[in-house]
């Protein structure tokens, strides 16, 4: 031990700065570490930072082209919309065409109906009207020939003589009549 105190008190030591030997083996030690990493380790290394740096890019040009992709998307969706809703405008406005046109026609069609009703209506009052002139011509016309009969004093059965008194007497009440208002008419 003595000889170590010996030593160490020949010897001015520095502490920041080891011995040459000891530099020069931690070199060493330190280089065949360094080249054992550089071999072994770095490449490892570098890979898993290629494929990570690959990842990343490829996960943006992923991300961009989906982006993308949703864009034109939206853009279709939006094409598709607003085409559907001109289709729907289209429609509704044929709808609209549609149904005035149908309005128009039923209105005419029963305009149409009316008018016959209307006229069938007239034609059968027509109709009544004669058949009740026929059958009062005759209820009238019985009535006269039995009412001349009695006051002349014979007989009228002849069909053809009452025929004639009857259409006589009627022509002459009708003329009556038509005088009659054409006077209340002025």
């Amino acid at each position: 031990m003595n000889a170590l105190v010996q030593l160490a008190a020949e010897e001015p030591q520095n502490p920041p700065i080891p011995p040459i030997p000891e530099l020069v083996i931690g070199l060493i030690a330190f280089a065949i570490v360094f080249g054992f990493l550089a071999k072994k380790l770095l490449p490892n290394i570098n890979k898993v930072l290629d494929e990570r740096r690959e990842a990343i890019e490829g996960g943006i040009e992923k991300a961009e082209a989906a982006q993308i992709e949703a864009q034109q998307t939206l853009e279709q969706y939006k094409a598709q919309l607003a085409e559907a809703r001109h289709e729907a405008a289209r429609l509704r406005q044929e709808a609209q065409e549609q149904g005035a046109a149908l309005i128009a026609e039923m209105r005419a069609e029963g305009q149409r109906q009316r008018e016959e009703i209307i006229a069938a209506g007239h034609a059968q009052i027509e109709a009544d009207r004669r058949q009740a002139a026929q059958a009062l011509r005759q209820d009238v016309g019985k009535l006269a020939t039995d009412l001349a009969g009695k006051l002349v004093g014979e007989s009228l059965e002849d069909v053809a003589r009452q025929s004639r008194t009857i259409d006589r007497f009627l022509d002459e009440l009708e003329t009556k009549a038509a005088s009659a208002e054409t006077g209340a008419a002025r």
